[in-house]
């Protein structure tokens, strides 16, 4: 443990009263953690695990029964000054605009009005909220509103910037899309706090983001060990090491009483296990990317066959971010409908015809196109062929895929599947039962759809 570290948690224990006053319930007992300067910290652990009541100590919000806490080597006495705080629960106020939400912290502190307007629209921007200073909490979706949450913590400045589970109430796109963007933002070196600390108690959610993982007990929270995330930033779900990683702490959770290793050996890929992955065409991964979306750029490259579609001036025209644009461009090659050489786009026979087919013929050249080239899709269409019934339930598909992938990414893949199955008309998903059904029209045999 750093003796030097932003915030030092020494021997920390909290027992709140019951309510008859005869005995305590104790929620933390003997927590010793350090949060260091650069880093972005973890705290995992399953409900009960004491995980935001060590925050709110942490936070100066609460006071530990016993033990010490201190902030840059000083007891901490009351509200922290160094950090700010991301909750769960947005925690707007409804009557204020966004713009004044974000002012509230700068506004305690004695800011300046036009210097914390200044900074409030400057942490805006940061959170991707330009152009919405002037609406209310009741305009906003909830990513939006957590976007607030976020520019009102950072606008401040804090040293170590708390996270309590704050991507828990949003919906699944929303929270990776906003996760994504968080991590991007730490990893490019313009984050305006010097440490994150995240409580969470989704596994995926904290080898993404964190270098270190603390991993609770429950009832009483105690400090299992932890898990360096020693991987190259940003942390990419792809690598095999990731997904060593999951299944590393999901041991860990599972078993209570397992040891923790700080440094975790990761093994090599066997010669037996990388000749499976290339083998299945689970391990072949499909863009998540709508076809619709696919068909559109199509037809804005097929409108200008004189015109050279350079990627870099075809984002800049679509005023798409690259990283937006390159997935499209990805699923687009991978259907074989497009190639991308030296920085350049061109159609294929088989892209031009689709992007200039009408809708019944662009369905016809999609379900040959993704027979053929995407691997999951046609691997799903021909499991359906070979049951009797045509149907088989989503759980078989996704744990297939999750011998390839984190549970996260599986469930993905498998809805980009049933997304590009759907439109070629191959196969269709009952949501209520969690089941695939074969379409009439794929009904053949596969060699006579390829």
């Amino acid at each position: 443990m750093s003796a030097n570290g932003l915030i030092v948690v020494e021997n920390c224990c909290k027992s709140f009263p019951q309510p008859e006053g005869h005995s305590v319930f104790t929620v933390l007992e003997q927590i010793n953690i350090t949060v260091d300067q650069g880093e972005v910290v973890a705290l995992l652990g399953r409900s009960g695990s004491g995980k935001s009541t060590l925050l709110r100590i942490m936070a100066g919000l609460i006071p530990a029964s016993s033990g010490s806490v201190r902030n840059s080597g000083a007891p901490l006495e009351g509200p922290n000054p160094d950090v700010a705080m991301v909750f769960q629960s947005f925690a707007l106020l409804p009557w204020l605009t966004v713009l004044e939400n974000v002012e509230l912290g700068l506004e305690a502190r004695g800011v300046g009005r036009v210097e914390r307007t200044k900074r409030a629209l400057r942490a805006i921007d940061q959170v991707g909220l330009d152009g919405f200073e002037s609406a209310y909490p009741k305009e906003l979706s909830g990513g939006m509103k957590q976007r607030v949450g976020f520019a009102r913590a950072l606008v401040v400045e804090p040293k170590v910037l708390f996270l309590d589970e704050p991507f828990s109430a949003l919906d699944v796109l929303t929270a990776e899309n906003l996760r994504g963007e968080i991590d991007e933002l730490w990893n490019s070196g313009a984050f305006p706090a010097k440490s994150i600390l995240l409580v969470t108690h989704n596994i995926e959610e904290a080898v993404l983001l964190a270098d270190r993982v603390i991993v609770l007990s429950a009832n009483p929270g105690r400090v299992r060990g932890e898990v360096r995330i020693d991987l190259k930033r940003p942390h990419d779900r792809m690598d095999g090491r990731f997904k060593q990683f999951v299944e590393h702490l999901y041991l860990i959770m599972t078993n209570p009483s397992m040891e923790i290793q700080a440094d975790v050996p990761m093994r090599p890929a066997t010669a037996e296990e990388a000749a499976k992955r290339a083998r299945s065409p689970y391990a072949h991964p499909l863009p998540h990317v709508r076809v619709g979306t696919i068909s559109g750029l199509l037809e804005l490259i097929a409108e200008h066959p004189e015109r050279r579609h350079e990627v870099a001036r075809m984002a800049e025209r679509l005023a798409l971010p690259i990283d937006d644009l390159l997935p499209i461009l990805d699923a687009a090659v991978m259907l074989g409908l497009a190639t991308v050489q030296d920085g350049f786009v061109n159609l294929t026979e088989p892209g031009q015809q689709f992007a200039t087919a009408t809708i019944l013929d662009s369905k016809e050249i999609f379900r040959r196109q993704a027979l053929v080239h995407a691997p999951i899709v046609a691997t799903i269409t021909q499991t359906l062929q070979q049951k009797e019934n045509g149907k088989m339930g989503a759980d078989f598909f996704l744990d297939l895929l999750d011998e390839y992938y984190p549970e996260a990414e599986a469930r993905q893949q498998f809805a980009t599947a049933v997304e590009w199955g759907r439109y070629a008309e191959l196969y269709e998903y009952d949501a209520d039962e969690a089941e695939l059904r074969i379409s009439d029209g794929a009904s053949a045999p596969l060699a006579a759809l390829t």
